[in-house]
């Protein structure tokens, strides 16, 4: 296996190319979800991190069942039709605008990563309904009014928009520019928009999740992983009206029978959820 690939579809010089030997974090998310897009060397650490915390893989496809839930929920019962998903990652089976679009065609999604590796794929494979929308963004979650400048050449900011931020702000260390970043792109928006967060906590169990957050950061940790609360979660939705049943452990939140094939994997685990509503 050679060291270095193009992405699918880049036309851009030598800087653009996918190091295979060097990990990396969407490709390890990918490997965890079952997808295809990752090498060798993602296997490698995204193993070492599931030896600390053998439930990671759970966790992570628990995530990804909750992203179909809340969008869902979103669209067909409380009729958002924008929604804007910041760190999205690699393309996987039930992406958000294909969860949208499948409820409401018309639906208009922008995505935002500010990686390489995930723009290639995503302008590869993203593709919108005719009725609707699907763009993507080459930015950084910590320039939010960048963002939103980019967003409103697709989404119309006059109306309402559902913000998903699933497993992003793990990557931000002070609460303060976490805080600082949610309420930036909340204030933005108009009423009847909502906020989609998922954080990893290492509250139930904090031996495991602290080890596999050294395991991951030792080993790769570009950008590293800073372990959330249940606390800091709330201070995200403060003055929104939450979505029952509130923030919880993602399984926990409206599970439907769809998810059904996974039921029997630990549902209180270190994966916290919330969706809210600005009133």
């Amino acid at each position: 296996m050679t060291t270095q690939e193009r992405p699918p579809g880049d036309e851009h010089g030598p800087e653009k190319l996918i190091r295979t030997d060097v990990p990396h974090s969407a490709r390890i998310y990918n490997y965890w979800l079952g997808g295809k897009d990752h090498f060798d060397i993602d296997r490698v650490i995204g193993e070492q991190v599931v030896q600390a915390e053998p439930e990671m893989v759970a966790m992570m496809r628990h995530n990804r069942a909750f992203l179909r839930r809340a969008v869902d929920h979103l669209v067909r019962e409380r009729g958002i039709r924008q929604f804007l998903d910041i760190g999205t990652g690699l393309p996987v089976a039930d992406n958000t605008h294909e969860v949208a679009q499948r409820a409401a065609p018309e639906s208009r999604i922008v995505y935002v990563d500010n990686d390489p590796v995930v723009l290639a794929h995503a302008k590869a494979l993203l593709t919108s309904s005719l009725e609707g929308a699907t763009d993507y963004i080459d930015a950084d979650l910590r320039e939010p009014h960048e963002i939103l400048s980019a967003a409103a050449k697709t989404l119309e900011l006059g109306e309402p928009v559902a913000v998903m931020l699933l497993g992003v702000l793990n990557h931000i260390a002070e609460d303060a520019e976490a805080l600082a970043i949610v309420r930036t792109l909340m204030d933005a928006l108009v009423p009847g928009s909502h906020l989609v967060i998922s954080v990893n906590t290492n509250v139930l169990k904090p031996e495991n999740m602290n080890r596999a957050a050294a395991a991951y950061n030792e080993a790769f940790g570009n950008p590293p992983i800073y372990l959330s609360t249940p606390e800091r979660l709330a201070a995200f939705f403060e003055g929104m009206e939450m979505v029952d049943p509130g923030l919880v452990p993602a399984a926990r939140w409206n599970p439907v029978a769809a998810d059904a094939p996974f039921e029997d994997e630990t549902s209180d685990m270190d994966l916290y959820v919330g969706v809210g509503r600005k009133p």
